[in-house]
């Protein structure tokens, strides 16, 4: 039986909606919308049940999960309690986190970090490092510790990042893009976020401490700014 007028328009508006919203998505997020659409095809952004109604399903994540050795490398970089100067040597300075070879989890990337008693011993500039310690072409996340001062004090600050160049393939932007938000909710308390496309924006450490600070931040890492 065919649906009457009043249920095809409902239909109609519906289905524009669906529309709206997914345009809406491509300007915010291109890589997720794309991604939503490799993961469940364009016909699960709308079911049509049998009362002719359109209904609108939810962005699908990715499903990746976090291992508990990124959220222990989190807690003991963000807790800075009394330890002995072994101790605050092994403290991490930076460290970048990726996709298991199954990309099924995000992992602490192995041999990509730099320990605070590297500085001033095998490394002179940890921000340079850390800069280069980046894959130029694929996506990865980030934890970088800053030190910097203000006009009033100096402080430390974790900073999180997410690098997705412009020359990393689409399916990895797409993927790192959706799993974004399962480390980020890991790192509670974090007030720093950042996200970087290429190496022009994070190679100069004043876009750093402007994310960090603005104007009032007049060092980074020992370095007049």
């Amino acid at each position: 039986m065919w649906p009457c007028a009043s249920q095809l328009f409902t239909v109609s508006a519906a289905i524009h909606l669906v529309l709206c919203c997914s345009c809406s998505l491509f300007f915010q997020s291109p890589c997720v919308f794309f991604f939503s659409l490799y993961t469940s095809g364009f016909p699960a952004c709308f079911t049509l049940h049998r009362n002719h109604r359109a209904t609108t399903t939810h962005i699908m994540a990715s499903g990746v999960t976090v291992h508990d050795n990124v959220i222990k490398v989190f807690n003991d970089m963000k807790v800075r309690k009394s330890s002995t100067p072994e101790e605050i040597k092994k403290r991490k300075k930076a460290v970048l986190f990726c996709l298991s070879p199954d990309r099924k989890q995000i992992v602490v990337e192995e041999d990509k970090q730099i320990l605070v008693g590297d500085i001033g011993d095998t490394i002179e500039d940890p921000y340079g490092s850390f800069v280069n310690l980046l894959p130029l072409h694929d996506c990865r996340y980030a934890l970088y510790d800053a030190t910097y001062e203000t006009r009033e004090s100096k402080k430390e600050d974790l900073v999180f990042i997410f690098w997705a160049p412009e020359s990393a393939p689409l399916k990895s932007k797409m993927i790192y893009a959706s799993s974004k938000d399962a480390i980020k909710k890991k790192f509670t308390g974090i007030k720093h976020e950042w996200q970087v496309n290429g190496y022009d924006d994070i190679k100069d450490r004043s876009t750093l401490a402007e994310k960090l600070g603005g104007t009032v931040v007049i060092s980074l890492e020992g370095v007049p700014l």
